[in-house]
This record gives structure tokens, sequence and C-alpha cells, in this order.
């Protein structure tokens, strides 16, 4: 009896396959430079795919590199997700966001080069970090761990600041990115409302192990 794939799963699997390649080659296209003027053409053969097979996935370059971003950013909020399992504080979630940040521009450069370079325009996104960092500020301030704010106008500051933080590890590698991101962390907290010493000392508790 045959144990192949039917004809469809093979197809969608291909189809799959191909549409990830893609996506990886304006990743790295994004993470390299950033300059999206790159034929179709180019693209294609990054990707090792058909030049025809670019219109059965994207309908423009504009689309391609847009679901790049989407994708790099969804990425990166399920790697904090499979970190963070566990902590309930959103106080400590959102420090431990900033730390991991820092240190995933060593780990995941291609990851945080797209970030860096596209991520300013999807600080209020629907998807990726930004839906997350939403919720747990939605959480913190409805159980009255932070202060009452808006919590749209709380995401632009702390958007704008982890940005800062991933240009910093990139523009000034010597700079110790940890100790930068916990002081930077403890910022945000005071920002919110927590006390002093307590800022202090929630941005610096120890971060999970990795999984």
């Amino acid at each position: 009896m045959s144990t192949s794939a039917p004809p469809s799963n093979r197809f969608e699997r291909r189809r799959a396959e191909t549409r990830g390649a893609l996506v990886r080659a304006a990743r790295q296209i994004l993470a390299e430079s950033g300059d999206t003027s790159a034929s179709i053409q180019a693209i294609a053969e990054r990707a090792d795919v058909g030049f025809g097979s670019f219109y059965n996935h994207f309908d423009s370059k504009a689309e391609l590199f847009e679901t790049a971003v989407v994708d790099a950013l969804e990425e990166f909020g399920e790697a904090f997700d499979e970190r963070l399992t566990g902590i309930d504080d959103p106080a400590e979630l959102l420090a431990a966001g900033f730390r991991l940040s820092a240190r995933m521009a060593d780990s995941h450069p291609e990851l945080m080069q797209v970030l860096r370079r596209r991520g300013h325009a999807h600080i209020h996104s629907d998807n990726g970090l930004a839906r997350r960092a939403l919720r747990d500020l939605q959480v913190g301030i409805a159980s009255g761990r932070f202060t009452p704010l808006d919590p749209v106008v709380a995401l632009s500051a702390l958007g704008g600041t982890l940005l800062s933080l991933v240009e910093l590890r990139f523009a000034r590698p010597e700079v110790d990115g940890d100790e930068a991101a916990a002081n930077l962390a403890e910022m945000v907290l005071r920002m919110l409302g927590l006390p002093a010493d307590e800022a202090h000392q929630v941005a610096r508790r120890p971060l999970p192990d990795a999984a």
C-alpha cells in the first residue's frame, strides 16, 4: 500500500515551501540593507524559486515585504511567549521583554535588524510583540499594577523605547546591552507608576532559563 501523500497535499506543501522561501528572502534583504528596490527576479533567485512563482503568492513586492515584516515580528512575539511562560506580573513581563530584546540582537540578528529597520511602523500592529505588549499594559492598568493611563499611548512610549534599545545594540555594540536594557526597563516601569525601589528590583529579576 502506498504511503505517499495525496497529490493535493504535495501541491499544498510545495506552495507553502515556495511562499516561505520568498518570505525568507525578503527578510534577509530587509535585515541586510532595508532596500526594497530589489527586482522580483532578484528576490526569486535568492529564494531559489521560479520567477513566475512570485505572482502565485503575492500581488506586489510591497505585499511581500510587508508579509516579511509581519512574519518577523510574529516570530519575535512567539519567542517571548515561549521564554516567559509562567510569569504573571505584567511589570515583570515588560521588563523581561526589554532584556530579552537586548540579548536577541546577538542571538537573532536577522530578526532584530528587521525590527530595527521596519518596527516603527508596527508599534500599533495587531500582531507580533505589539499585541502582546498592549495586552500586558491593559492587564497591568486594570489590576492597578500600573497607573491609569491610555494603554495605546503607553504602548507608543514602550514601543519607541524598545526600538531605541535595539538601535543602541547595533549602533553601539560596545555598550553593555544587559545593563542598558535593565536601566530602560526600570525607567519604563517608573513611568507606569511603580515606585523607584520596586522598579529597580523588578527590572533585574532573574530571567527564565531558555527552553
